[in-house]
């Protein structure tokens, strides 16, 4: 049975007094409107003559069937306690599962006492917000057995616990309107949004267990060492004349011979373009000079 903070105690007495009825049997009647979601109510006191069910627009039952005067108390007490409980809500009431094996009366019953929601009238349950607290406030809670889910459509996050730590998914684009559960060999969670039918196992999960879980790395890139790129000049250069300068100490050796062969392969053009008449004779042998003086 959750406590009452000082505020839920405030409210007790003060409906109390309204209706002539003792703070216990008030207290009683806002749990179990708490537990009903705030919209129904199944209770069983001596001041309301037993056992009875409420709902909100709907049907008042008590055991003393023809006691008119009793339903219309009960009726107002708990549509009073009703937007109580609404003002003093800090997140969203929470919602049951679909299943196979429930419908109608079988679902709301169900779904009684099986709060995931948090109200100032009660002293907060650590329990009570199981999902991780940078998620903030959900937009939607819901429970079946063991099973809870709390939707954050703002974050596009979903939670999801069997009693254990949370595991956190992440709902990509979906905007989720519903959650069923399938009865059967395993427990199956599907969810509906703008794409129909989804199951709960083809989203991301953000984190398991309380661990960030990462999608597995894609494969380290290779790294096997080619061979060494190519000099400039690939092609092999023909052995010059003993007369050549000999080699230098450094990479002078293969320098010179091929520095040689560019000024020849150079000169060989400019003389075919001073043959075309593209250059002049002047320009030609000024060329000529410049090229022969690198050897």
């Amino acid at each position: 049975m959750p406590n009452l903070s000082p505020t839920g105690q405030q409210i007790v007495q003060s409906l109390a007094s309204r209706y002539g009825l003792s703070t216990d049997a008030v207290t009683h009647m806002l749990i179990a409107v708490y537990n009903g979601n705030g919209t129904m109510a199944q209770f069983s006191h001596p001041e309301f003559c037993g056992s009875g069910q409420w709902m909100r627009g709907g049907m008042t039952m008590v055991s003393d069937l023809f006691n008119n005067n009793l339903k219309n108390l009960v009726n107002n007490l708990c549509s009073d306690i009703s937007n109580e409980l609404a003002n003093h809500q800090s997140t969203p009431f929470s919602g049951s599962f679909q299943s196979q094996s429930q419908n109608g009366m079988s679902s709301q019953a169900q779904a009684s006492g099986q709060m995931g929601s948090s109200n100032s009238l009660f002293v907060p349950d650590p329990s009570t917000n199981w999902w991780p607290k940078e998620l903030g406030s959900p937009t939607s809670l819901g429970s079946q057995n063991s099973l809870r889910y709390a939707y954050f459509a703002d974050s596009h996050r979903l939670a999801v616990t069997t009693g254990g730590t949370p595991w956190v998914y992440d709902t990509l684009d979906h905007q989720i309107g519903g959650f069923s559960q399938q009865q059967g060999g395993g427990q199956s969670i599907t969810f509906t949004s703008q794409y129909g039918t989804v199951d709960l196992s083809t989203l991301p999960v953000i984190s398991r267990d309380g661990s960030a879980h990462a999608p597995p790395n894609a494969p380290a890139p290779s790294m096997t060492t080619g061979p060494a790129p190519a000099p400039a000049e690939s092609q092999p250069v023909e052995s010059q004349p003993a007369s050549v300068a000999p080699p230098s100490a450094s990479n002078g050796s293969a320098a010179a011979p091929e520095s040689r062969e560019n000024v020849i392969e150079t000169l060989e053009r400019l003389g075919a373009l001073k043959e075309k008449g593209y250059i002049t004779d002047e320009e030609f042998a000024t060329k000529k000079s410049e090229l022969l003086s690198r050897l």
